[in-house]
């Protein structure tokens, strides 16, 4: 008992007294911490600022391509248009258009949304396959309706999209054996450099454009059929990337945008108060050497 007693003095004797913090310990440690946030802060409105300009420098070039891609989609109007089928397609395939990057606010989640819609209202079949280009769509989709998913492509469109990258697509999906009548291309129309909403592309396969009256009027070979198929779709699937690129870095310029003057109206509240305390903390120490004085 004697033993265990003095070995629990000994470790009481052994801790190091506690000693009286000085007044304005309190004061140093948040004005440290401001300093800090505030220089954490100022990193960031850097990088937000060097990311939009970077984004507008992308958007200009975007815009160009997006133009001239135009063109290809404004073609393929025209031939389904002039050749509408007589009933509606019964098989149905979905293929959303998006990135594998981030940091461009919601534009992902709004061809995410256009999807489950055309699900949630009966537009398409509980069966219905989806194919989805690009990460982020990807996994919000997989949430929802994963079992839908048949296949997924990603590093499409890294820089500006190519027409070489639209065929490769279209090829996987003729190759992938999912069997459809329609494909239904959802993507991000460009509205104007701060604005844009999904939209609908559809795209008949060989039998919906060798069933259209209007190639009905016209003797046309099998293989001239299918290979315009296939060229409609890739058309089709380009004229969408480089609009929904176009819309990507309007979107990542804005976001970016937003998160600079963020950053500038928390650099002014952290200054602020930052400054308050630093002249709390002077004013303290002042009354300290006052009442020292005046007790001499």
């Amino acid at each position: 008992m004697l033993a265990r007693r003095t070995l629990a003095l000994g470790r009481a004797a052994a801790q190091p007294i506690p000693l009286a913090a000085p007044s304005g310990a309190r004061n140093m440690a948040t004005l440290r911490e401001l300093e800090l946030r505030l220089k954490s802060v100022r990193n960031i409105e850097k990088i937000t600022k060097s990311m939009k300009m970077i984004a507008s420098t992308k958007l200009a070039k975007a815009q160009r391509a997006m133009n001239a891609g135009k063109q290809y989609g404004s073609a393929n109007l025209e031939i389904f248009e002039n050749s509408a089928a007589e009933e509606t397609p019964k098989r149905q395939l979905y293929l959303v258009v998006s990135s594998d990057k981030g940091l461009c606010g919601g534009i992902h989640s709004s061809v995410t949304k256009a999807t489950r819609r055309a699900f949630k209202e009966g537009e398409a079949e509980a069966d219905t396959p989806i194919m989805v280009i690009g990460d982020k769509s990807k996994a919000q989709l997989s949430r929802a309706l994963g079992n839908n998913l048949v296949l997924s492509f990603n590093q499409i469109g890294r820089d500006i999209p190519t027409f070489a990258d639209a065929a490769a697509v279209a090829d996987l999906i003729t190759k992938s054996g999912v069997k459809y009548d329609v494909v239904n291309i959802v993507y991000n129309k460009f509205v104007s450099a701060i604005s844009y909403e999904p939209a609908t592309y559809r795209v008949l396969n060989e039998e919906g454009l060798k069933e259209a009256p209007g190639f009905k009027a016209y003797e046309m070979e099998d293989d001239v059929t299918k290979d315009l198929a296939e060229f409609s779709l890739a058309n089709a699937i380009f004229s969408a990337l480089v609009e929904g690129h176009a819309c990507e870095q309007s979107s990542r310029r804005n976001a970016m945008d937003n998160a600079s003057k963020n950053a500038g109206g928390m650099i002014d509240s952290l200054t602020l108060q930052y400054n308050r305390g630093r002249q709390a903390a002077i004013t303290n120490e002042l009354v300290d050497i006052i009442t020292g004085a005046s007790a001499l």
